[in-house]
């Protein structure tokens, strides 16, 4: 199985990261508003960054690790993959 820790972003720049192993399944429920929560609140429906692990335990530490960076750096690595913060949940 394979999991993934994404993070989406809306227009104001809110950024959300989170972990799944259902990718294209979890994004499309956030974008639904499927669940009330933050990322309704927030609008959050933009899928800009996610990375791939093959095992859950490394992808909850990475999880953790992102959750504990200051903005900035989290900025920074989203640019680096994604410079225009495109939506990649086509790419699913």
């Amino acid at each position: 199985m394979v999991y993934h820790v994404y993070i989406l972003a809306n227009a104001s720049g809110v950024l959300y990261t989170g972990v799944t192993g259902h990718l294209e399944r979890r994004v499309g429920e956030h974008q639904r508003d499927v669940m009330d929560g933050f990322t309704k609140h927030y609008g959050v429906h933009r899928l800009v960054y996610f990375e791939a692990f093959g095992d859950v335990r490394n992808a909850i530490a990475r999880e953790k690790q992102l959750k504990g960076w200051r903005r900035e750096k989290k900025l920074a690595l989203i640019r680096k993959q994604n410079p225009g913060f495109g939506d990649w949940s086509g790419r699913l």
